[in-house]
């Protein structure tokens, strides 16, 4: 049994969930967000809440519950309060500057970096070492964080480059004379 998988999601005020054919969606205050049900589970929208449950006693359907219902509640979150990331840049030189939808990088390359903002998410750079990413999609907030710091990783001896709030970089010993 999963422990994450028997707690029905609790839906705020001002939600509402709907299924439609074989799509859960989700609205709320920040707009609204569709899942694709699986045949495995089941999905009931009851009175202030979302339960989820296996479809059937099959392996598959243990698997995939526990997942499914933390999705669904990654859907009424991201509605509700949205999610977002913060990238903290070190490095002599390297700055981040947002330019309306798009995020211009210097990262010590002979070029700067242009990184086009997708649809639904909003980046913003309170100072030029820091980039705050959010959204209502926690998936897709996720993504456009790791692209932007595959563009410099953090290197293990000096720390340089760009890397997650709160990411604790592995420091190495330089050469010894």
């Amino acid at each position: 049994m999963s422990r994450i998988g028997k707690r029905p999601v609790a839906i705020p005020s001002g939600v509402t969930a709907t299924i439609e054919g074989s799509q859960l969606s989700v609205k709320g205050p920040k707009g609204t967000l569709t899942l694709q049900m699986r045949d495995e589970i089941s999905y009931v929208v009851e009175e202030g809440a979302i339960v989820v449950k296996p479809a059937n006693a099959t392996k598959a359907a243990r698997a995939f519950w526990g997942m499914q219902r933390t999705l669904v509640e990654n859907l009424v979150t991201g509605v509700t309060q949205g999610f977002s990331k913060k990238l903290l840049i070190t490095g002599v030189g390297y700055r981040a500057n947002s330019q309306g939808k798009t995020l211009k990088l210097q990262l010590g390359y002979s070029h700067d970096v242009d990184y086009a903002v997708p649809e639904g998410i909003e980046i913003k750079t309170p100072d030029n070492t820091t980039v705050e990413i959010s959204g209502m999609d926690k998936q897709k907030v996720g993504q456009v964080a790791a692209e932007i710091r595959r563009w410099r990783k953090p290197e293990p001896y000096k720390g340089k480059g760009i890397k997650y709030d709160g990411e604790f970089i592995f420091r190495k010993e330089g050469k010894k004379k």
